[in-house]
């Protein structure tokens, strides 16, 4: 597992993402309402739709495509769909605020 550097929290807008690329797969990190730090895969596991073009509603965020929504903690799609993404530890440094994401 490697812990990379993706940013800080004043480059990432409440309710807001970014993408970083770790291979051939693209991350999208959310900064949420309360302050946490989420990262999933980039694409919805209907019709790959870019996550990071979404919009976040509390612990979710909504697929740009057909509003599918899914949880950012556990990566599950909420019912009546079915699916899920690959989820990331996030860690956000307190003094610094610097951003984490463990691969």
């Amino acid at each position: 597992m490697a812990k990379l550097l993706v940013g800080h929290l004043s480059d990432i807008d409440i309710k807001g993402s970014r993408t970083i690329r770790v291979q051939d797969t693209e991350i999208a990190v959310f900064r949420l309402s309360d302050g946490s730090v989420r990262a999933v895969e980039n694409r919805c596991p209907h019709k790959n739709g870019r996550l990071s073009e979404g919009m976040v509603c509390g612990d979710a965020i909504h697929c740009p495509l057909h509003d599918w929504k899914i949880d950012l903690k556990s990566g599950r799609v909420h019912e009546p769909d079915d699916g899920c993404v690959t989820t990331y530890v996030t860690e956000v440094e307190p003094e610094s605020g610097s951003i984490y994401v463990t691969i």
